[in-house]
């Protein structure tokens, strides 16, 4: 039977978010005044993490706001995986401070915080928001945000992931209050991105870049974004990581992740970040070496449900025309992603970074749990076949 849909009752749209203003380009850091100045604000808080501060970028930020002789104050106490707790501290201190912009210069675990903070002032039982899953309907003072590693697209994205010590678990907060006023990407501030960051934060950008690009709530335009960045991985992630100096390659990964960051933030991810969430959550691991290494174990199994994508995936990370063989694509993608995190130095198995064994079965549990991106998944995963991942995982590959 076919059924005619009515096109005056028929309603069929897709959204599509960014932030107000991106600009992306070498040495913009020193147009920041200049945003500034396009808000009223008295006081500014600027929100970074103990790495930014050492490398000096932070005190960057604080002279072009002393150039404007405009008040501010900072919070600079952001170590590893933040957590709710932590958010609620910076709330209480920039408050207290009685600042009205919120200018965040870091990786991603600062600039979560430093957008999850903006969105939450001003507002009553921020812990509602927090750990009720009550959604942020409107952010009342002006954010600016400044990445500083080639990774997690925060910049861009509409969510903040942070740990919940108690359960475990890693919890995401999404809301388009989170996308902030202006996102300033200045490919030299990566500079200062250690090797193993820079390894860890580039895969994980092209996690964002595969995940989005599958995804169920793909588009014509979110593939567009996610297409360019996965083009532009292979011939930029080796230089950055191994000449870190290199201009052009760090460009090439700000790209990356800022393409790949604007597709998941309107397609989403999947079962790569649903299964890295307990790691992060009981053992503490780094989001994206997490990501890094349960990748191919995760495409090897949901890989077989989207062959064609996983085709055009392969052309173009430029491993070959698979189109007269389109199952062996998944399999050229999976290799290449091993190859990826060995030859990077990132870690190859769940073992080496501490992870029990017996433990296997209770992170099987809790990434069932995290239905918000398995059902973003273009596989229906069962708890049987997560836990097959993980022991795949923890004994990893030879290669």
């Amino acid at each position: 039977m076919t059924i005619a849909h009515n096109p005056d009752s028929y309603l069929d749209y897709q959204d599509f978010y960014m932030p107000k203003v991106i600009r992306f380009g070498v040495n913009t850091l020193q147009t920041l005044p200049e945003w500034i100045e396009k808000y009223t604000c008295k006081k500014i808080a600027v929100i970074s993490d103990k790495g930014i501060e050492k490398a000096g970028l932070a005190e960057k930020v604080v002279d072009f706001i002393q150039s404007l002789s405009i008040p501010y104050c900072t919070y600079t106490e952001i170590i590893g995986e933040p957590t709710f707790p932590l958010v609620e501290d910076v709330i209480t201190f920039v408050e207290k401070e009685q600042c009205d912009m919120v200018i965040g210069i870091g990786g991603g675990s600062a600039i979560d915080v430093a957008k999850t903070v903006a969105a939450l002032i001003g507002k009553d039982n921020v812990a509602q928001y927090l750990y009720h899953d009550k959604t942020i309907e409107v952010r009342e003072i002006p954010c600016i945000i400044l990445p500083t590693t080639a990774g997690t697209g925060a910049e861009v994205t509409m969510n903040a992931i942070f740990g919940d010590k108690e359960k475990e678990l890693k919890k995401g907060i999404v809301s388009p209050a989170l996308l902030p006023d202006v996102a300033i990407i200045d490919p030299s501030l990566t500079f200062s991105c250690p090797t193993r960051v820079t390894a860890s934060s580039g895969v994980d950008a092209f996690t964002h870049a595969i995940e989005s690009y599958v995804s169920p709530k793909a588009t014509p335009m979110t593939k567009a974004y996610a297409e360019k960045a996965m083009s532009l991985f292979p011939g930029n992630i080796y230089k950055a990581v191994f000449n870190g100096k290199e201009l052009p390659a760090r460009i090439g990964m700000s790209w990356v992740r800022h393409l790949a960051g604007i597709s998941l933030a309107n397609a989403g991810v999947g079962a790569v970040h649903a299964l890295s969430y307990p790691l992060g959550g009981k053992y503490n691991i780094e989001h994206g070496v997490a990501n890094a290494l349960l990748m191919p174990y995760v495409f090897e199994v949901t890989g077989e449900a989207i062959v064609t994508e996983m085709v055009e995936v392969a052309n173009l990370l430029k491993l070959g025309d698979f189109w007269n063989c389109p199952h062996e694509a998944t399999q050229s993608v999976v290799k290449y992603l091993h190859q990826l995190v060995f030859e990077l130095g990132l870690p190859t198995n769940l073992k080496d970074l501490q992870v029990a064994e017996r433990d296997l079965p209770i992170l099987a549990k809790q990434a069932f749990k995290v239905k918000r991106l398995l059902d973003n998944t273009p596989y229906e995963l069962n708890e049987s076949e997560i836990l097959t991942i993980y022991e795949n995982a923890y004994v990893g590959r030879h290669l």
